[in-house]
């Protein structure tokens, strides 16, 4: 569980330098930091966001979702275990009491 929080808190901060590159671009203010630095941040911890992911990944802390291909193909069967019994007047629909929908 730690360890899905910590990738929610550096994804979270990636998208907070983010933010903080797109105001800049905005703005227009030439501040102590260029909108370059901010933009380096985010592909910098992007970076350590996925490096994080495959070490926990190799280490067993965390796993990924079983691919759908590596499945096995099930095949269903069908049994029939209705018994046959002899149908009576009142089961069968008649042709004059079938109901039409009709435009």
């Amino acid at each position: 569980m730690i360890i899905k929080i910590i990738i929610v808190l550096l994804l979270g901060f990636v998208l907070f330098n983010l933010f903080r590159a797109l105001f800049l671009m905005v703005s227009g203010k030439a501040g102590d930091k260029s909108m370059s630095y901010f933009l380096g941040r985010r592909v910098l911890f992007s970076a350590i966001v996925l490096a994080f992911i495959l070490v926990a990944a190799k280490l067993g802390l965390i796993h990924f979702n079983p691919n759908p291909h590596h499945v096995k193909e099930r095949t269903q069967t069908q049994t029939n275990i209705a018994t046959p019994h002899q149908q009576n007047a009142s089961t069968k629909l008649l042709l004059g009491t079938r109901n039409v929908v009709c435009c």
